[in-house]
């Protein structure tokens, strides 16, 4: 996370005149995305800042009005938003992504407002694709998925990576 030298000055006071906007601003600033947002609801955001669901608004309202961050509703409730911290204050990463804050976001979700809470940690693994490391390569083995894979038509066989043995030739002992 960067800042600029006045916000962080001004950041100082905030701690002095609200310490717990103050304290919610770096819990917002510290989740937040590389493009300066973070989706969370009331509830997970009064977790992770350690107060109340009223001092948690009364500090969204200080931050908003003082011009920390912007506020968008996410859905009717009201009770999950996206918070957008202001570029001037606190970013990450390169400057020229800030623009797009509005548009990506991480998400905070406590695992108390999960309708799987109990299920949480017992589930069956995800699927993973496969990743290549440096100097790997890939070796396709097997009869392939039905359409619209197909057998390999004969004389255009892919050039796969392999390992040919060489004649034993006399003087030789070449693999």
């Amino acid at each position: 996370m960067q800042t600029e030298r006045a916000a962080h000055e001004k950041w100082a006071k905030l701690a002095v005149a609200n310490p717990r906007a103050c304290a919610l601003m770096h819990v917002i600033v510290s989740q937040m995305g590389r493009h300066n947002a973070l989706v969370a609801s009331h509830s997970a955001l009064s977790k992770a800042a350690g107060c109340s669901i009223s001092t948690l608004k009364r500090s969204l309202a200080m931050l908003k009005d003082g011009g920390w961050l912007e506020v968008r509703q996410i859905g009717p409730t009201g009770t999950a938003c996206a918070y957008i911290v202001n570029d001037r204050v606190a970013w990450s990463g390169n400057r020229d992504g800030i623009r797009y804050s509005l548009f990506s976001a991480a998400v905070l979700v406590s695992d108390a407002e999960q309708p799987d809470k109990d299920e949480l940690g017992i589930q069956p693994p995800l699927e993973r694709i496969p990743t290549m490391q440096p100097g790997e390569r890939q070796l396709p083995t097997g009869d392939g998925l039905p359409p619209p894979s197909q057998p390999i038509f004969e004389g255009l066989e892919p050039e796969l990576p392999a390992r040919q043995l060489a004649q034993n030739v006399i003087g030789s002992s070449h693999e």
